[in-house]
């Protein structure tokens, strides 16, 4: 039986992995690591794009000039731990700190302190459409490099195997439809060849007003959605029928 799809596009918090475990475990994790992770990586050269990001969400052209106001090192560290803390005190998606908890965590991940969560529908699903032919993409908010560190240490092994790819909020914001555009482009795909799965309403709007298909992931602990909203509730991936 032919595929419906060539592609199956997925979010990952309320999709794959429970919203409880970012919110209880990898966030606080942040929190409790930020820093003393400023201090001992302050002159990583790796560290410097992602202080200039951080700074350019905030509104300045670089983190030299947004830190003109701080005489020292220890008061530049401390406005950029500010800075996080009210992002993430708002959930706010921006790039700079999505980047910054990726390198966080990447620290928590390798010394195994941490290990993803992900539901037990996830591995078989992503074994089968991988089996039937389908390249199988991740549109998250957390950055490229988070994600890969997340699927690369999960509960159930190294998942990595079954992506053809990652997007973050560096192809766009999640709710516009600009970006679904953008992703079909990018892995070569008719956006009628999409299926992409979230559990948020207006991500689906926004996939659906380009042509892909779209299905509700309905999980323990998500947020109610509101009626009327026209996607096609799946419980667990084994609903996700390919024909």
């Amino acid at each position: 039986m032919e595929p419906r799809w060539n592609c199956i596009l997925l979010d990952i918090e309320g999709t794959t992995s429970s919203v409880r475990f970012v919110y209880d475990v990898m966030f606080p994790f942040v929190l409790r690591e930020l820093d003393h992770y400023l201090e001992t990586n302050w002159n990583d050269p790796s560290l410097g794009p992602v202080l200039d990001q951080i700074a350019q969400d905030a509104g300045s052209e670089s983190f030299v000039a947004w830190t003109s106001d701080c005489p020292d090192e220890p008061s530049r560290r401390e406005k950029v731990a500010a800075e996080i803390r009210r992002l993430m005190a708002d959930d706010v998606k921006a790039t700079g700190l999505k980047q910054l908890q990726g390198m966080i965590w990447k620290d928590g991940f390798e010394r195994g302190e941490m290990v993803a969560q992900v539901y037990s529908d996830v591995p078989e699903a992503l074994e089968a459409w991988t089996s039937a032919g389908l390249r199988v993409y991740i549109y998250s908010s957390g950055s490229i490099a988070a994600q890969k560190l997340f699927f690369g240490h999960s509960e159930a092994g190294n998942l990595l195997k079954y992506f053809s790819g990652h997007f973050d909020t560096t192809t766009g914001p999640k709710k516009e439809a600009k970006s679904y555009d953008t992703i079909a482009a990018e892995i070569g795909e008719a956006a009628e060849k999409i299926l992409f799965i979230s559990d948020v309403t207006a991500e689906l709007d926004a996939a659906r007003e380009v042509g892909m298909e779209t299905r509700l992931s309905i999980r323990p602990g998500n947020k109610p959605v509101e009626e009327g909203h026209g996607h096609e509730p799946i419980a667990s991936f084994s609903q996700v029928s390919l024909g």
